[in-house]
C-alpha cells in the first residue's frame, strides 16, 4: 500500500471510531492535529509521512478512550499491520504515540523530531480559542464544574491525581494549559503557540471580571 492510500485509510478507520466522541478527541480534533503536524513537519524539514500517521492515529491510544493504554497501542498496532506499514515506519510511529502525551508533565522529552512535531501539533490544538472550547467539553463529558473559586488548582500533581483527581474546567487552564507554550519543541510550534497562549490568558482575565461581575463597571 503506498503513502496516501495508507493515510487515506488510517483516516477513514480513525473518523469512524472517533466522530461521535465528545470529550474533545473527536474526529475534527484528529484533522486539526493532522493538517497542524503537516504545517509544521514541512516548515521544520521532519518526515511529512511519519508526521501525518502518527497524529491521525495519536487518540486511538488514549487510555481515555480505551480498557487501558495497552490495549489502545495494540490496537494501533494491529491497524499499522493491516495497512501494511514498514516495520521501521510502524514502530517509529508506534514510539511517538507511546511518547507524546502530557500525563501531568512526567512523560520524559519525546526522541525524535517527527515525535517533537506531533506532540506541538497535538499541544496547540489545546491552546487558543479552539483549547478552551475543547477544556469546557471536556470538563462536562467527565462531569467536572466550570469553576469553584474555593478550590485552588493542584500543583506537583502525580500522573494518579492529574487523571482522576477532582477538579474544574478552570483549573485545566493553571494544571496543564498555561505550561504547554513553555513545553513547545520546535521553533514553529513555539511561535504558533505564543499567541494562543496570550488569548487564553486574556480570556481567564474577562472571565474572572464577569464571575466577580466588574465586567461593567
Amino acid at each position: 500500500m503506498n503513502q496516501q492510500l495508507i493515510i487515506d485509510k488510517a483516516a477513514e478507520d480513525v473518523k469512524r471510531e472517533l466522530e461521535s466522541d465528545s470529550s474533545g478527541h473527536d474526529w475534527w480534533h484528529i484533522v486539526r492535529v493532522t493538517r497542524m503536524a503537516r504545517l509544521i513537519a514541512e516548515r521544520e524539514q521532519a518526515d511529512v509521512f511519519v508526521c501525518e500517521l502518527a497524529a491521525l492515529l495519536h487518540d486511538i491510544a488514549d487510555e481515555k478512550l480505551n480498557p487501558s493504554a495497552e490495549a489502545g497501542m495494540n490496537k494501533v498496532r494491529d491497524w499499522l499491520v493491516s495497512y501494511e506499514v514498514e516495520a521501521q515506519v510502524a514502530s517509529h510511529v508506534l514510539d511517538i504515540i507511546g511518547t507524546m502525551s502530557f500525563k501531568g508533565g512526567h512523560n520524559p522529552p519525546v526522541r525524535t523530531k517527527e515525535a517533537q512535531v506531533v506532540q506541538d501539533a497535538d499541544r496547540i490544538d489545546a491552546l487558543g480559542a479552539i483549547g478552551i472550547a475543547r477544556t469546557f467539553a471536556y470538563a462536562g463529558w467527565k462531569g467536572s464544574l466550570m469553576y469553584d473559586p474555593e478550590l485552588s488548582p493542584r500543583d506537583q500533581l502525580t500522573y494518579e491525581q492529574y487523571r482522576n483527581g477532582k477538579s474544574t474546567a478552570i483549573n485545566h487552564f493553571y494544571e496543564k494549559l498555561l505550561k504547554l507554550s513553555d513545553m513547545m519543541n520546535t521553533e514553529t510550534g513555539k511561535q504558533i503557540a505564543r499567541s494562543r497562549h496570550q488569548y487564553m490568558e486574556a480570556f481567564l482575565e474577562q472571565f474572572y471580571a464577569e464571575w466577580e461581575g466588574k465586567d461593567s463597571l
